[in-house]
């Protein structure tokens, strides 16, 4: 089995690859030229059957090159994929080939910890915190529990679930929001989509992790944010797609919900001239939550995983659903 595979990450990882019988790894380097065993060798010729898309990737010189390798070839059979989403187009136009895609959950550990960082920040009133600090001004502050506060997660995988375990460890009460109805450890409800115009004016934080489809683009519009409840948080770490942003903007001009921590626009990088930089109720970030230092670590764990089951013939790890990658 012939699998495409950026440089940085075959030099990580080859004594694990080359332990693995049956893998013959074609090695893209920065140059966006392929070897096999050492020697050049033509994309046409390369006859690829499997891909590993991770950091290397996208965050390198090689994106373009790569996703072109994988489009241009006609035998891929399976696609690993470092990230947790799955509405990049570049997916879609592979699920209609029939190309199985797997993604990753490796940033969620470090995105559930973002969004508990930043809504502790926000209930601990840092940002005055540390002005004080800047001014030399001894002012003693009270500040909101974490106990007894009510979190809403739309979006129950590994990153909502990450989210969950996190916030009731400091006592909060978390409803999940998913397509699968049954009941959760780490939830002490779990509710549908259609219900969240019931459950808006009781949270006091809302969690979007959920992915960007036909049924949650632009989900937070100005019903929903009108639903919210005074006082509460909003926290994207899903997709810029899921929220209205001038609907957003009305809002927290109104003052509900009173703040927003955003890692992810509509238009990435976001513009200069975005309200979002300088809204005093918001605090952005640069679509980096799952930046941790463990990501690489967990993605590549993953990976050798699937790779292990796919030459087993086992089935994989988080394979998406081809229906859910079109609608994307």
């Amino acid at each position: 089995m012939r699998l495409l595979i950026h440089d940085a990450s075959y030099r990580r990882l080859k004594d694990r690859i080359d332990a693995l019988a049956g893998v013959e790894p074609v090695i893209m380097s920065s140059d966006a030229s392929l070897s096999l065993d050492g020697k050049p060798i033509a994309l046409e010729a390369a006859a690829l059957e499997a891909a590993w898309t991770n950091n290397d990737v996208w965050f390198g010189r090689n994106g373009r090159d790569f996703a072109i390798a994988i489009l241009k070839s006609p035998t891929i059979k399976w696609m690993q994929s470092g990230a947790a989403g799955f509405d990049n187009p570049m997916f879609g136009q592979v699920a209609q080939r029939g190309v199985r895609l797997t993604t990753s959950h490796g940033q969620a550990v470090g995105m559930a910890d973002y969004v508990v960082w930043g809504v502790l920040d926000h209930f601990q009133r840092g940002p005055e915190r540390r002005a004080a600090q800047a001014a030399h001004e001894w002012t003693r502050m009270t500040f909101r529990d974490l106990e007894h506060s009510h979190w809403l997660v739309i979006g129950f995988g590994a990153i909502g679930e990450g989210v969950a375990r996190r916030a009731r460890g400091f006592g909060a009460q978390v409803t999940g929001v998913r397509r699968n109805q049954a009941p959760h450890p780490c939830a002490d409800a779990i509710a549908p989509q259609s219900e969240l115009r019931r459950l808006l004016p009781d949270a006091d934080v809302v969690v979007l992790a959920c992915p960007l489809t036909p049924e949650t683009k632009g989900l937070v519009d100005d019903a929903f944010v009108a639903a919210m409840k005074p006082r509460s948080v909003l926290v994207n770490v899903g997709r810029g797609g899921l929220v209205d942003e001038p609907a957003l903007l009305a809002g927290l001009d109104r003052g509900v919900p009173e703040h927003a921590m955003l890692d992810v626009f509509q238009t990435e990088p976001l513009p200069a001239d975005s309200r979002f930089w300088d809204h005093p109720r918001v605090t952005l970030t640069a679509h980096a939550s799952g930046a941790s230092e463990g990501q690489p670590r967990r993605n590549d764990e993953l990976f050798l995983e699937n790779l292990r089951r796919y030459l087993a013939s086992e089935p994989l790890l988080h394979e998406a659903d081809p229906k859910d990658v079109l609608a994307g």
